[in-house]
């Protein structure tokens, strides 16, 4: 058994890297995990804890999707949260809306309920999740900060692969390790 999940890895360029720490700098004083540069992804889908034979169902439906789609380009902007202004649980960077983006979710849902694997329904909200909340110090400062970059171009970013991941859960955090990497037409 692996955990696993399909996503698009991102390469952070410079502004994108400055905007991160720039945030990770004005929050020192929370309790805050953001995620490191390197595990900086869109997850497609979460598969969770996956066998060895259905992963490799998973890898012909990946490759399927890719040879279905161009690559593309994505541009993320605005800093955001997941959760109430008073309760926030996550800080992302958004994506502006994205046909192709969608496009490729929606159809590597389908073809996944082909082989059994349910889609959890839930509504795809394309974003980068860049740390994780534990508790905020001082409330209205963090918001005054996220509202600062409510509408902020971060970076634009080349689309021409999906990445099946194996998540590795580790106490410093977790390591990601492709399982396979699947071309765009």
């Amino acid at each position: 058994m692996k955990r696993i999940f399909a996503a698009i890895k991102i390469n952070p360029n410079e502004n994108f890297l400055q905007l991160f720490y720039r945030l990770k700098h004005a929050m020192k004083n929370d309790k805050i995990k953001w995620v490191a540069e390197e595990n900086i992804h869109i997850t497609l889908k979460f598969f969770g804890e996956t066998d060895e034979k259905t992963i490799a169902s998973i890898c012909e439906v990946l490759d399927d999707v890719s040879c279905d789609f161009q690559a593309f380009t994505i541009n993320f902007s605005k800093v955001g949260i997941f959760g109430s202004s008073y309760k926030p649980r996550v800080i992302w960077f958004g994506i502006e809306s994205n046909a192709a983006l969608l496009s490729i979710e929606k159809n590597l849902n389908d073809k996944l309920e082909r082989i059994g694997i349910k889609n959890d329904r839930q509504n795809f909200v394309p974003h980068l999740t860049i740390a994780r909340i534990k508790s905020i110090w001082d409330k209205k400062s963090f918001q005054r900060e996220i509202h600062k970059y409510k509408n902020i171009e971060i970076q634009n970013f080349h689309v021409e692969k999906i990445i099946l991941f194996e998540s590795i859960l580790r106490p410093q955090g977790p390591k990601y390790e492709i399982i396979e990497s699947f071309n765009l037409a």
